[in-house]
């Protein structure tokens, strides 16, 4: 306390003698931390709002990218690097403005991506398993899809001239990717296989709206995987000789896509993605898989090669760059979400990395007074980051004290720094050679020789289910450009919507 005492004296001391408290030198005034900390706080005082409209909207949603994710890729990348994990910053930290994202949907605490896609695509929250319908449209219930289909933005775009591009990882078919164009009862019906009985009752698939959207002219540029919703069930799929399309009713998407007319083009390789010719104004679809596209460390292995989300999200804007009236764009990390799923930690890092380097390309190809640019997430997962590692401990790896000792819990076991609150890793260790039987209750393995760093690990999880779920906590939304001032606070998912409209000058 005496010691106390002194620091506010000295100071007051200061202030008695020059009459100003902001001369007084402070004590800490020199500490690494207090002068970074004022270097950031200029920083933002010398950015102003841009209050003009944006030509250009770019919404990037890092799907099942909580707030835990963010931090523990930000020390992943950092770490990968060689330099303080902790300290380190993604691309995204640089955006200027943040908000929170409360992700419910229209009946249920915890949602899935379609209705949370939904809403930052129209602007109102629906149930889930639903795609771009109010709450009135019932999941599964076809009869309630037509009369409540809400309009999204990327069809606003494109009744006023605007161009408009959906990049993703995943099938260009799944939830999220789905939700700029498409309106369904079940964002499971991605081919007419999967709408089962429910065939010919006037829902079409969604592979089919895609290729027969009928906003304006069209998108630009569609970019991501699952060929087999576009091909036919005889038709071998381009790449690999052993599979084939899905579809039931004989119809080739790609090919009705390609025969719209001399500017629709196709592309299912590395090889076709660089020698497209964008100088051509064609209108490009690239699907690069028959399902999801590779995890990021996994793509190196495709022989015949995937272009990366960054080099994706850079072709797509080069071609959508020559719309003078503008752009709408969607960019998804999607395997983010897949790999949680699977409570692949090490994965859905990489992922992350994957997807803040497409952000990076987006700041790289973009103007700060046309653009706007919303990076968020559709929902989180249950991942968590605890206990009391020292400082450089691999974000990956067991928690040590500052004695740099294995922390051991109360059953005289180490423990992941990550782990989740479900997921498949409960029922069945794959960490322990030769499991493969559910542990019994209560016994955790024992992790001191196990590599929990390896990319094929799987953090434990606590209840047993066959998948990961998702969390239900806020996510966050960070912006920049014209308009982004207005992402702040906490705010309901669909604010995002009524934010690009405003920027856009299109609210009445």
């Amino acid at each position: 306390m005496k010691f106390k005492v002194l620091l506010i004296s000295s100071v007051a001391i200061a202030i008695a003698a020059t009459g100003s408290f902001a001369d007084a030198p402070l004590p800490q005034a020199n500490d690494p931390y207090f002068k970074n900390a004022e270097k950031e706080l200029s920083a933002r005082l010398a950015q102003k709002p841009i209050t003009h409209k944006a030509k250009n909207i770019i919404l990037m949603v890092g799907d099942g990218m909580g707030v835990t994710t963010t931090t523990a890729a930000r020390i992943y990348e950092g770490q990968k690097r060689g330099v303080d994990g902790v300290s380190n910053n993604l691309t995204m930290d640089s955006l200027p403005n943040l908000a929170l994202s409360r992700t419910y949907s229209a009946d249920s605490q915890v949602t899935d991506s379609a209705p949370s896609a939904s809403a930052m695509t129209t602007g109102v929250k629906s149930n889930n398993e639903v795609l771009g319908l109010t709450a009135a449209g019932k999941f599964n219930d076809c009869a309630t899809q037509a009369a409540n289909t809400a309009t999204t933005i990327f069809e606003t775009a494109e009744a006023l001239g605007l161009a408009t591009g959906v990049v993703t990882t995943t099938r260009i078919t799944h939830a999220t990717p789905a939700a700029t164009y498409s309106h369904s009862v079940n964002r499971d019906w991605e081919s007419d296989k999967d709408e089962g009985d429910q065939v010919g009752k006037g829902c079409k698939d969604i592979a089919d709206q895609l290729v027969n959207w009928p906003a304006g002219d069209g998108f630009e540029v569609v970019f991501g995987g699952g060929r087999s919703k576009f091909l036919p069930a005889d038709v071998n799929d381009p790449e690999y000789d052993s599979k084939k399309g899905e579809r039931k009713d004989k119809r080739n998407l790609i090919t009705e896509w390609t025969s719209k007319d001399n500017n629709h083009s196709f592309v299912f390789d590395k090889a076709g993605f660089d020698k497209i010719d964008l100088s051509s104004g064609t209108k490009v679809m690239g699907l690069f898989e028959p399902s999801h596209m590779q995890f990021e460390v996994d793509r190196p292995k495709d022989k015949a090669g995937e272009p990366s989300l960054a080099e994706m999200t850079t072709k797509a804007i080069a071609r959508l760059k020559q719309s003078e009236k503008g752009y709408v764009l969607m960019v998804e990390g999607g395997r983010i979400d897949h790999a949680h799923h699977l409570t692949n930690a090490s994965r859905a890092l990489d992922e992350t990395i994957a997807f803040d380097n497409a952000v990076k390309a987006v700041l790289d190809n973009t103007n700060r007074e046309d653009t706007l640019v919303i990076v968020t997430a559709d929902h989180s997962h249950t991942m968590t980051m605890s206990g009391y590692a020292k400082r450089d401990t691999p974000i990956l790896g067991l928690v040590k004290g500052l004695d740099d000792k294995l922390t051991l819990a109360a059953d005289g076991k180490p423990y992941t720094e990550l782990s989740y609150a479900n997921g498949p890793s409960a029922l069945f260790s794959g960490i322990e050679k030769g499991a493969t039987e559910p542990k019994p209750a209560g016994t955790r393995p024992d992790l001191t020789t196990v590599d929990t760093t390896s990319v094929d690990f799987k953090q434990p999880a606590l209840v047993p289910l066959e998948s990961e779920t998702h969390g239900g906590e806020d996510v966050a939304i960070y912006a920049s450009g014209p308009m982004a001032y207005l992402v702040s606070g906490v705010v309901d998912q669909q604010y995002i919507y009524h934010v690009m409209m405003e920027a856009l000058g299109l609210k009445k």
